[in-house]
């Protein structure tokens, strides 16, 4: 088995994206806190759905940081395939650019795999 530089750059681009999907979370909860309490501060009119709608997307966020973070960790070690192109394939949800060069690169290193 002849080891590339191909799931290191995976991984590393699944944990990078990772860790800025979970920092969006973290915005968005707050957003979704500062939008819920602004319509009795200030007077203004905020549609019910806006931050149920925003929660819905930081759970959606929490989610494919999480495989991210863990398909990256896969990835670098070389072992679990499958959870390492699942973390790949998650991370394209939310950085395009990112998320394709990730997939091709752990599908590419297939066999470096355990």
């Amino acid at each position: 088995m002849k080891k590339t530089w191909k799931p290191e750059v995976a991984g590393i681009l699944d944990i990078v994206s990772g860790v800025f999907a979970l920092i969006s979370v973290v915005g968005l909860i707050i957003g979704a806190i500062v939008i819920s309490g602004a319509p009795h501060l200030v007077g203004v009119e905020v549609p019910v759905n806006v931050p149920v709608i925003l929660w819905s997307i930081a759970i959606a966020y929490f989610i494919i940081g999480i495989l991210a973070l863990v398909g990256g960790v896969y990835a670098l070690k070389r072992k679990k395939w499958g959870l390492a192109l699942t973390g790949s394939i998650a991370i394209d949800f939310f950085w395009f650019f990112v998320g394709i060069p990730a997939i091709v690169f752990t599908a590419l290193s297939k066999d470096e795999f355990e």
